[in-house]
């Protein structure tokens, strides 16, 4: 498995080099698949969707479930995964280092690392110890020879947090000195401000989530902001669960089955999954 994680880890570099590239967020075996038969170049875990798929909420599955998810998905198609190893499984920096060895050895090509505590009275880790975190995080991939990139996330903008922009332009800089590869803001919409965390982490990358239309966060646009990746979180799962509980919910109130009308055709599903060689 190591050579092939290597090429898959090199291939992952490469994309962060120049330009820009989407980075679609698969939540189960066959999604993963179905990216990589539209050409997709790379994927990344999403871990709402997974849960969402196992009945759960985001901060449920445990870290054994989630190295399962990895794997799987590391093993459904040929493409570099980056995954959403949310903060690490674990608190303190020993505990996040040891559980990025863990992910490593999944196959991954990338993981992120988030600042986000689950405690909504103090949602972030004070930034000693998220800055803290990422360096066990940086020390546990040298350690393991397999050089993944190390993606750093600040979560401000998700808390809802008025001071969301000063907060992540302070941590992503901090984070990208403390051996992030990758820069990543989730919930930044404002290009001026997408233009200025770039500028603020340069020449490392930044990814942006696109999680919602909007015609100012186009692949376009955002690689002239100097963006290098875009990922789409739990949207698609979120596309999927909307046009499933919109058929059940037909059938359950009408009576009908006119929705199934909408449904994917079969004869395309097995040209996608069919065996391929």
């Amino acid at each position: 498995m190591s050579e092939t994680q290597r090429a898959a880890v090199e291939t992952f570099r490469q994309l962060h080099a120049e330009g820009c590239f989407v980075l679609p967020n698969p939540w189960d075996v066959g999604s993963a698949v179905y990216l990589h038969h539209l050409g997709f170049k790379a994927l990344a875990t999403t871990s709402s969707g997974f849960s969402f798929s196992k009945g759960l909420l985001d901060e449920a599955p445990t870290i054994d479930a989630s190295l399962e998810h990895f794997r799987d998905i590391v093993q459904a198609t040929p493409l570099p995964v980056n995954a959403d190893f949310r903060n690490g499984h674990a608190h303190a920096p020993e505990g996040v280092a040891e559980n990025v060895t863990r992910c490593i050895a999944t196959g991954v090509a990338g993981l992120s690392i988030e600042d986000s505590t689950g405690n909504n009275a103090e949602p972030l880790y004070d930034i000693q110890l998220a800055v803290e975190r990422i360096k066990a995080a940086r020390r546990a991939i040298d350690a393991s020879g397999m050089p993944v990139i190390l993606t750093g996330r600040c979560e401000a903008f998700l808390t809802r947090d008025r001071n969301a922009f000063v907060v992540s332009l302070q941590r992503l800089a901090a984070y990208a000195d403390a051996g992030a590869d990758c820069l990543y803001a989730p919930g930044v919409t404002d290009p001026m401000q997408i233009e200025e965390i770039v500028k603020s982490v340069s020449p490392k990358p930044v990814n942006v989530l696109v999680s919602r239309p909007d015609p100012n966060l186009t692949l376009s646009s955002l690689t002239n902001l100097g963006v290098r990746r875009i990922s789409v979180g739990s949207a698609l799962a979120r596309v999927a669960w909307g046009a499933f509980m919109g058929a059940a919910q037909s059938i359950a109130t009408t009576g009908t089955f006119d929705a199934l009308g909408e449904g994917a055709a079969f004869a395309e599903l097995i040209e996608v999954f069919k065996p391929k060689g």
